[in-house]
């Protein structure tokens, strides 16, 4: 077997170029927090992520070019600018579940954005700490591959030649701010539904089962029938659905159709009718129109088709987790095995590239942060040995799930980390024992959902970060200096993200009436439904609180075996679009159809290696301009409606014939640019693929 060749940085180790510098900092701290602000619009909104690395990487290039700045000051900007969407993953997954369980009869008072920005900063910490431990023996690993992390080097090189992309990016994100501008103004109609009733002469169900004898009523009105809706006109989402490609978004959106197509349809035949006869016996004079019917069927689909989601989002998870076992068990094993050789190693080598911070100020830091976290739990629990035995789980869990986060990020990048997997398992855990422990009622749904906060947002960073460390392996660039500057994005993000949900979920209470109703408006409502949040909320209560719909849950739970058994993909996805409203998951899948599309001409126009990897980098980069765009203006929007600021309206009244025209404009921009720069085949081979 031929001897491996030592690696060789991109910048030598022995280079004195600037690197930690006040610019680079700066940079990196403003992208930090308005790439975490998009991210947490997007996960609240869709229920998933995307990777800022890319984003920030090309930002933070094109802003240091114009100061000549060099290529490891735009991987230390690259890093911090790239750490607060960790943040915000961690903050939109569990910080909403407070609100969501009940816990917070309003989302914000200082008590509230005190003890949410103390979950961020611990688990954030605590994150960057177990990951400096483990950095070396992960990052020099050649088995892991970090495919996302090999990319964002490229982009860096790339950017040394002058194609940063930045261009690219810039411009979409411009498309993305006035598509939301004109639907924020009422220009064209953001998506169009119709209740379609049943036929009045229609299908008479009991007179087919068992002479009538069923007891079940004959249905020949039209209280029963079908909500139908066209996706919703959002950059953001189709930018979403391109990144994550044809076949996940058509996952995502067949979870729609069995909601909106399947269970809803169904349950309004069957219930429609008590359904109006109590809204008459409560409300004589009320009429029944198709207001009436669309309210009806979005009660039926909150109340009974979201738990049953839930159900089967809870199965999934552990069926990813499962799936995983052998990556999970080698990670907990390198865990335990490497943790004694990488402190024993790390502070006293003098390479540049292989300087860690001080091992000993990282397990001061660990211990000062377990202490911490003590105290937000006792905050949450009221009960000493509860709390305590808290904080030995969280340390535990966390530093098995932080070197989980990691290795599973080298092996299929941030951007699939199954963040939400590793949190429902501490969470249950964690629910387990407090009601072992007698702690229940609304301090044991608090303690559970402090324990799974933290947790999140500590394998969230740690996946990021580790993701960060291997770009900087890649180029040059100084561990210590990485990490530290981390910290600095962690505090900042912490002391912040609370404001883009305190925002979102006000301006939309605003928006909708201005009086706040639970499962309906803010944070959990239809514009924001939080699917991971819900998920913790509903299983903190049901745990602890003995307030879980068991018997829809277990539907759930049939319903993802069965997508198993039929080997779906991925269950998840699935279940998510059945959480979502059905013009989110439908504008998704309209972008994974337009990448379908841009594969299809890739693939008949015999693009080879290189072409496919400058239009899959292109691509994702058009895609997440998108995105950042439109989050950006809709979070501007949530202030301005929050602090009263009229908004102008062009129609009363909006057509949607105007917003097949934005579908269609946004599509052909999405295939035409990427194609268009693919490059000749005989061109230098582009970077790897962005997954």
């Amino acid at each position: 077997m031929a001897e491996q060749k030592p690696f060789v940085p991109f910048v030598s180790p022995d280079s004195n170029m600037a690197e930690f510098t006040i610019r680079a900092l700066v940079i990196g701290l403003v992208m930090s927090v308005i790439l975490g602000a998009a991210n947490a619009y997007l996960g609240l909104k869709a229920g998933m992520t995307i990777a800022a690395t890319y984003p920030a990487a090309v930002i933070g290039m094109a802003i240091l070019k114009l100061f000549k700045g060099t290529i490891l000051e735009e991987n230390i900007a690259r890093t911090v600018g790239s750490i607060g969407e960790s943040v915000a993953a961690g903050a939109i997954f569990t910080i909403p579940a407070f609100l969501i369980a009940g816990l917070w009869p309003e989302f914000y008072t200082v008590s509230h954005y005190l003890q949410a920005t103390a979950i961020m900063f611990v688990g954030g910490m605590i994150g960057i700490l177990f990951v400096t431990i483990l950095r070396r023996v992960m990052v020099e690993d050649r088995e892991l591959p970090f495919p996302e992390s090999v990319a964002a080097s490229e982009i860096h090189k790339a950017g040394r030649t002058g194609g940063s992309g930045a261009k690219f990016l810039f411009i979409s994100m411009a498309i993305g701010a006035t598509v939301q501008v004109l639907k924020q103004i009422q220009f064209f109609a953001e998506k169009w539904e119709q209740f379609v009733p049943f036929a009045k002469k229609g299908f008479d169900f009991s007179a087919k089962l068992a002479d009538g004898k069923t007891g079940v009523t004959a249905h020949t009105s039209s209280e029963g029938g079908a909500l139908l809706s066209t996706p919703g006109v959002s950059p953001a989402y189709m930018g979403v659905g391109y990144i994550i490609g044809p076949n996940l978004a058509a996952l995502n959106f067949t979870g729609g159709l069995l909601a909106w197509g399947l269970f809803v349809p169904l349950l309004m035949y069957f219930l429609g009718p008590q359904l109006i006869a109590s809204i008459q016996t409560t409300n004589p004079g009320a009429a029944i129109n198709d207001a009436t019917y669309i309210g009806l069927s979005n009660q039926i689909w909150r109340n009974i088709v979201r738990p049953i989601a839930i159900g089967g989002m809870l199965m999934s998870a552990a069926f990813t987790l499962y799936k995983m076992r052998s990556s999970l068990a080698t990670g907990l094993g390198r865990a335990v095995k490497d943790v004694s050789k990488a402190a024993k190693g790390g502070s006293s080598h003098e390479i540049r590239t292989e300087k860690d911070m001080n091992f000993g100020l990282v397990f001061g830091g660990i211990a000062i942060a377990s202490v911490a976290t003590f105290f937000i739990y006792y905050f949450f629990a009221q009960d000493f040995t509860a709390a305590l035995i808290a904080t030995i789980v969280m340390v535990i869990a966390g530093f098995f799930f932080a070197a989980v986060s990691g290795y599973l990020v080298g092996l299929i990048g941030s951007s699939n980390n199954p963040i939400s997997g590793l949190t429902l398992s501490t969470l249950i855990i964690a629910a387990l024992l407090m009601v072992a422990l007698g702690v229940k009622g609304t301090p044991g749904v608090a303690a559970v959902l402090g324990v799974a906060a933290v947790i999140c947002v500590a394998a969230a960073v740690a996946g990021e970060m580790l993701q960060d460390l291997k770009v900087g392996h890649i180029l040059g660039g100084t561990p210590w200096k990485m990490q530290m500057g981390d910290m600095f994005g962690i505090l900042l993000a912490s002391a912040v993200m609370f404001f883009p949900l305190l925002v979102l979920h006000q301006g939309d209470i605003m928006a909708t009436g201005g009086v706040f109703i639970a499962g309906e408006n803010g944070l959990g409502g239809k514009n924001y439904p939080a699917p991971q949040a819900g998920l913790m909320a509903t299983l903190a209560k049901g745990i602890v609180g003995g307030d879980m719909a068991w018997p829809l849950i277990i539907v759930g739970i049939l319903m993802a075996i069965g997508f198993i058994l039929l080997k779906v993909k991925s269950p998840m996805l699935v279940c998510v679009g059945m959480y979502l409203p059905l013009e989110t998951s439908f504008a998704i899948f309209i972008g994974g159809l337009i990448k379908g599309i841009v594969d299809k001409v890739a693939e008949k126009r015999k693009y080879n290696d290189a072409q496919k990897s400058r239009m899959e980098n292109n691509g994702v980069l058009l895609a997440s301009g998108l995105i950042a765009g439109e989050a950006l203006v809709g979070l501007l929007f949530a202030f301005l409606i929050l602090v009263k600021v009229p908004i102008p309206v062009v129609f009363q009244n909006p057509t949607f014939l105007i917003s097949i025209l934005v579908f269609v404009g946004i599509g052909y921009y999405l295939v035409k640019v990427p194609l268009a720069n693919a490059g000749r085949a005989d061109d230098p081979v582009a970077p790897p693929k962005m997954n």
